[in-house]
């Protein structure tokens, strides 16, 4: 009897087996995520719980068991991103709709956004409690297996009032396992597939674009970069549909094999093409060997990936393809930057382009193998970047193409390619006589220093008239050197790029002085005249680059002498105001030489141009003055025209404009000088700084000469140290020691104490980058002349000249 329930028993069991099969529900219906008809789109990615099946046997009966449901985790990211995975994976999804208006009637569609997906299976709740397959789809099968017809995989759900299911999804892939899971309204999915189809649209219409672009460009050209460029384009465009899923949708619906070996197969390809094109466009078997052998290697292993992905397993092939993919973009990227390293101009767009395609590679590859997210930047950036990509290639082949007509036009006019092959050995050589000239300049004028400064030295003793007139012609001659190794010099900085202009403030008066100075002496043995004329009103200080203007009308008045043979020249100034506070000066040599038939500028003023270009030419000279003076102009932002006639002279204008420093103007005549007491030399020290053993011996025999007291030192250190243990008259700096050390050095002797008003006198080849207001009172030029050291010291030391007139 106790082993039966009694009447009043039976109503107690039924609340206890009601109560039991509750809490057995409870894990199903843990999780639930409500919506209702308001819901537009609704990410699943962190309200669904995954279970993985290693060994892929587990069925629907066995996953949605009450004993199974411990299995399944609870995921916490927008997106199922597994990688490669042999496993099957069961997605478990609770909804629950919750209407405000129950009358209201809504579809819904649950969209799995991923194509590549071999296998899809979707099971929902029978009326006998269990669970039937609704649908099975995939890549792997038929395109008509769909329910809805679309690239990705959409499902058609409904959804009674406040009523609750719990779906399960199926997936196994060979390839990457991503589940990026979405609830769409019917309504908002259709909205929302024009900015999709806008973005794939806007990728492929670039990709066919270029594709035909590149096409009539290669049937024009027959360059066969054209044509890997194409088969490239091609093989990358056919991947991106076939990975997309519109190559199913479209162009193979009834071949699941192919469906999935083509990824693999046009991911070969696309390597395959795109490094042949990348070693006919960078032309790296000629740049760079082991650039090309690895190229080379990278087209082999293309494809070895393409025909693997006829032959063997699509897991195999999918996951060969992807390494390759990678090691492609690296390769090419290093190639590009190589190119450029070796100076290939079209390099610059490869690697930009390239770039964007490396960045969007790795970001969709990163993606596929699961550490980062599966979003719509993720899932296209491979397509973006690679639009971006055929984009700036396309500019790159261009720019190819303007290349390629100069290279053509180079080598006809040369009369073939192996001329060209010539001038490039003649341009290296080239490049190797500037430097070798440039050194050599630089080093010839120490010792021409050495050579000038003791022939000055020689004018100071008593000669015989026969010894007198070969000092005078020594030093002649050593000037004229010197004058051809400072246009070399100058010729080679510009060459080089190494010069631009100043701006400083200096004396038009005491530019126009030293050239009088300077060619006096020439012209009257000769027996020519020189004349400088200046238009009354000048203003006398300016602001500019003296040094280079001194250079260019010494240019031209060393050939108005040379070219004349009787008459004269002059150098007649005038100006014009030109704006407030700017002054335009047009410097005019004029000469009754021989002149010259009107040539065009390409011809006169290029470098080593002769009149007379015969090994008996009556006139001698290299040939670079014209271009020198044409190429400082150029810096100054000036003009220089020329007029001549045969038999009758030439005119050289030069036409610069100047910043005013003061208003006061030029006089026709030198300003009074306010002088104090003279001092002998005798009373007078002078500290002599130079690193150079022969300027420095020279320069101290001149002052030695001329009666000063003098120290020497050999740097910096050691002249700070003299001057504060001695007091000295001036100091002497030779500017070839470093610039900024001569900077600092003035800086540091004004800085002392008794020292602030202590004249430095500077001796360089120009004031070229050197602040004189800031620190500098006077400045010589090499090679020092025994007449001009005595002026300047008698100025600056014996007696200071005061006044606007007193010099910069």
């Amino acid at each position: 009897m106790g082993g039966f329930l009694t009447p009043p028993d039976r109503p107690r069991w039924g609340f206890m087996r009601y109560l039991l099969m509750l809490l057995l529900s409870l894990p199903m219906l843990a999780g639930a995520v409500e919506f209702d008809e308001f819901t537009q789109s609704l990410p699943l990615g962190r309200v669904m719980q995954v279970f993985e099946d290693a060994s892929g046997q587990a069925t629907i009966a066995d996953v949605s068991s009450p004993a199974m449901a411990g299995s399944f985790k609870a995921h916490d990211k927008p997106t199922l991103n597994a990688g490669y995975s042999r496993s099957a994976f069961w997605l478990k999804i609770n909804l629950s709709y919750r209407p405000a208006n129950p009358s209201i009637r809504h579809t819904w569609l649950l969209e799995l956004a991923y194509p590549p997906l071999d296998h899809l299976e979707l099971y929902l709740p029978d009326e006998a409690g269990g669970y039937r397959l609704a649908q099975r789809t995939g890549d792997a099968l038929p395109f008509d297996s769909r329910q809805i017809r679309q690239n990705n995989y959409l499902f058609d759900l409904s959804f009674a009032p406040y009523e609750q299911k719990t779906l399960f999804l199926r997936l196994q892939s060979q390839g990457s396992v991503q589940a990026p899971v979405t609830l769409w309204s019917s309504t908002a999915y259709l909205e929302a597939q024009p900015v999709r189809l806008y973005v794939l649209g806007l990728i492929y219409g670039v990709l066919l674009g270029m594709l035909v672009y590149n096409l009539f460009i290669y049937l024009s050209v027959r360059d066969t970069s054209y044509l890997y460029y194409i088969l490239y384009i091609a093989s990358f465009g056919l991947y991106q549909v076939s990975v997309n899923g519109a190559a199913v949708e479209y162009f193979w619906p009834d071949n699941p094999w192919w469906a999935n070996a083509a990824t693999p197969f046009f991911i070969g390809a696309a390597a395959l093409f795109g490094s042949q094109f990348a070693r006919s466009f960078l032309q790296t078997a000629r740049h760079s060997r082991w650039v090309d052998r690895l190229l080379l290697v990278l087209i082999l292993c293309s494809a070895v990936v393409v025909a693997l992905s006829l032959m063997t397993s699509y897991a195999l092939a999918l996951r060969l393809a992807t390494a390759l993919a990678l090691i492609f973009t690296v390769v090419i990227f290093v190639s590009g930057i190589v190119a450029w390293c070796r100076g290939m101009r079209v390099a610059r767009y490869f690697i930009i382009a390239w770039s964007a395609f490396l960045v969007g590679g790795i970001i969709n590859t990163l993606m596929v193998l699961g550490y980062l997210p599966n979003m719509f930047l993720t899932m296209y950036s491979s397509q973006i970047g690679s639009a971006i990509e055929v984009a700036l290639l396309s500019l790159a082949l261009a720019d190819r193409i303007n290349s390629m007509r100069e290279q053509q036009a180079q080598t006809l006019f040369d009369a073939g390619q192996k001329l060209e092959v010539l001038n490039q050995q003649l341009a290296h050589s080239n490049r190797l006589k500037d430097e070798f000239l440039a050194t050599l300049t630089h080093e010839l004028r120490t010792p021409m220093n050495g050579v000038i400064g003791s022939l000055e030295l020689m004018q100071t003793v008593d000669l015989d008239p026969e010894l007198e007139q070969y000092q005078q012609t020594a030093a002649g001659s050593a000037r004229d050197m010197m004058r051809m190794v400072n246009g070399i010099l100058t010729l080679t900085e510009l060459q080089a790029g190494k010069l631009s202009a100043q701006r400083e403030t200096f004396s038009l008066r005491s530019v126009l002085d030293a050239l009088l100075g300077q060619f006096s002496a020439n012209a009257s043995a000769k027996g020519l005249g020189f004349d400088v004329d200046l238009a009354a009103g000048l203003p006398d200080r300016l602001l500019g680059d003296r040094g280079k203007l001194s250079q260019c009308l010494e240019c031209l008045l060393d050939n108005a002498i040379k070219f004349t043979r009787v008459g004269g020249l002059v150098l007649r100034v005038t100006g014009k105001p030109a704006a407030p506070g700017r002054m335009a000066m047009t410097f005019a040599v004029i000469d009754t030489g021989i002149g010259f038939v009107n040539l065009d500028e390409a011809s006169l003023y290029q470098c080593f141009f002769q009149l007379d270009g015969s090994m008996t030419r009556e006139y001698g000279g290299l040939g670079v003055g014209l271009a020198i003076c044409r190429q400082l102009v150029d810096l100054l932002g000036g003009h220089l025209t020329h007029e001549s006639e045969p038999g009758r002279g030439s005119c050289f204008r030069l036409e610069v404009t100047f910043d005013l420093d003061g208003e006061q103007p030029m006089a026709a005549q030198p300003a009074l000088r306010v002088r104090s007491a003279r001092r002998m030399p005798q009373d007078c020290s002078v500290l002599l700084v130079d690193d150079n053993s022969i300027n420095q011996l020279v320069i101290r025999g001149m002052l030695l000469k001329l009666g000063y007291q003098v120290r020497t030192a050999e740097n910096a250190r050691t002249a700070l140290a003299l001057l504060r243990r001695e007091s000295m008259d001036a100091v002497l700096l030779d500017c070839q020691i470093e610039q900024a050390e001569a900077l600092k050095l003035c800086d540091q002797v004004h800085g002392m104490p008794g020292c602030a008003g202590l004249p430095v006198l500077l001796v360089s080849a120009s004031a070229h980058g050197l602040d004189a207001e800031r620190c500098l009172l006077d400045y010589l030029s090499w090679p020092v002349k025994f007449e001009e050291l005595q002026s300047v010291l008698a100025r600056r030391v014996l007696a200071p000249e005061q006044g606007e007139s007193a010099g910069i």
